[in-house]
């Protein structure tokens, strides 16, 4: 019994060798002139198609749906349960298919995102195009508004659950992986100004018709950047003529129940990720509540004639630029300070800006025109480093129960599972809050209508714009403190080179 555990640890660590080795290789192979990394390029290019979509598709939807289309109370919030529902279910699902089917187009994780590229391209349209002249509380415009969210977050969730996966199965050394974000923080850079040039585009939507021309051109463009990933990624655990014979040996029975419910107990145990995902649901309530509503916010808390529409649209365009410039100007901080530090001072920085910002009060309309896109910023910039913490998640989990290949998409997945919830329940949250002090009367005539209704209802918003990241930021701190895994940055690499 022991020679045979001897054995399959020994198989276990030629195989990591083997991986290195390859790695190792395809680094050489891929040095491009001016000292541009290739793998890093066209990883990053489903960043940038991915991130022009999803930016736009965010910061909009819930406005659009709420304003324009007219959809009552209850539909948006039966259209969030069922979306919640369904981005909840399909994470671990995805994840477990694309780590064990025998479909190539599946488990190779570039072309999963080569094939998922074209169809995430089209379910980004969707929320675009009404599908009649919606009346008040049409029923039609929730059944809308549940086809492209669900149809939105499976095709998001096929094609970027087998880009995280790549992110971990790139490279294990913490310096590739800087490098990595580093890339991916450009491409961020670039994606994230597609809420800008829309914003200025469209006169922030008042201009639908040219707001819908330029999604549509957004999405051929994210369409082409997502194919050039699954053209030319490679990830150290694609599968070669000796390790898919190995892996075909062993996957007769993997698409199991038992199997799935066993290896989800073996993520879910284990503290480091536990932890984790109770901090990422507060990271995910946050950023989709500073998302979805800060144009509403803005364009009630933020008098017209010091702020009108273009600058505005600079206002959103900041709030989703400034985070990966930040990232990138903090690389060398976390090269010397490790992602754990860097990611507990923005939870402080964070509740102590919100402290500020309600004694100050409303009043004071230009501190708070600059604490909203701010605040935005540094959710985005934590957020964007969460990789870093899963991928050493991925990189224990191979190690302690010393697996031939990274259960990547499993863990991405199940870490979904818990944390996507929270897209759904931040705005049918804070729709419920602000329809309580009259919002659903009052959207469509700010200007108009009861004085007194009205301030009650900036009050209450401006509660929520400096409350939510106090409390939000409180509960991160007391549940990302025991984190363990925090020294990964100096160490070189993770597993035994022989």
């Amino acid at each position: 019994m022991q020679e045979r555990k001897r054995k399959k640890n020994n198989t276990t660590q030629n195989e990591t060798e083997v991986h290195v080795t390859f790695f190792e290789k395809q680094l050489q192979k891929m040095k491009c002139p001016f000292g541009i990394h290739h793998g890093a390029v066209s990883y990053a290019m489903t960043t940038l198609g991915a991130g022009m979509m999803n930016h736009i598709f965010v910061f909009y939807y819930v406005k659009l749906f709420l304003n324009r289309y007219k959809i009552s109370e209850a539909s948006f919030h039966q259209a969030q349960v069922l979306y919640m529902i369904w981005n909840a279910i399909n994470d671990p699902l995805f994840g477990y298919i694309q780590d064990n089917s025998k479909l190539r187009w599946c488990s190779i994780r570039r072309l999963s995102i080569l094939y998922g590229a074209p169809l995430y391209a089209v379910a980004f349209l969707l929320p675009w195009f009404p599908w009649k002249q919606y009346e008040d509380g049409d029923w039609l415009s929730g059944a809308h508004l549940i086809v492209a969210l669900c149809a939105y977050d499976t095709m998001l969730t096929f094609v970027l659950l087998a880009q995280c996966a790549l992110f971990a199965e790139i490279s294990n050394k913490h310096e590739n992986r800087l490098q990595l974000i580093k890339y991916n923080q450009v491409a961020s850079l670039v994606g994230s100004c597609s809420v800008l040039f829309c914003g200025l585009f469209s006169k922030n939507m008042e201009n639908f018709s040219y707001f819908q021309g330029f999604n549509v051109l957004i999405a051929a463009f994210a369409f082409v950047c997502m194919s050039y990933t699954g053209i030319h990624s490679v990830s150290q655990f694609e599968h070669t003529e000796s390790t898919a014979e190995t892996a075909a040996e062993g996957t007769d029975d993997a698409l199991t129940w038992s199997s799935v419910f066993s290896l989800t107990k073996q993520i879910v145990m284990q503290r480091n990720f536990v932890l984790f995902v109770a901090m990422n649901f507060c990271q995910v309530f946050h950023l989709a509540f500073m998302n979805n509503f800060m144009m509403i916010f803005v364009e009630h808390l933020l008098p017209t004639e010091a702020f009108p529409s273009f600058v505005k649209s600079i206002m959103y365009g900041a709030g989703f630029i400034c985070p990966q410039i930040l990232v990138l100007c903090s690389h060398s901080l976390l090269g010397k300070l490790g992602y754990y530090r860097v990611i507990l001072y923005t939870f402080y920085i964070e509740m102590a800006a919100g402290s500020v910002m309600f004694l100050l009060g409303p009043s004071h309309y230009y501190l708070l025109a600059l604490f909203l896109p701010a605040n935005l910023v540094l959710v985005q910039a934590a957020f964007s480093l969460f990789n870093l913490p899963l991928a050493d998640i991925i990189d224990s989990d191979l190690q302690m129960y010393k697996r031939r290949s990274p259960l990547s998409s499993m863990v991405f997945g199940t870490n979904a599972l818990f944390t996507k919830p929270a897209q759904s329940l931040a705005p049918m949250l804070v729709v419920t809050i602000l329809n309580q002090y009259g919002y659903e009367k009052l959207k469509d005539k700010t200007a108009e209508g009861d004085l007194s209704s009205l301030l009650v209802l900036h009050d209450a918003m401006f509660w929520l714009v400096c409350l939510a990241p106090v409390c939000i930021a409180s509960l991160q701190i007391l549940a990302w403190t025991p984190f363990s895994i925090r020294d990964s940055h100096t160490i070189h690499t993770k597993y035994i080179e022989n």
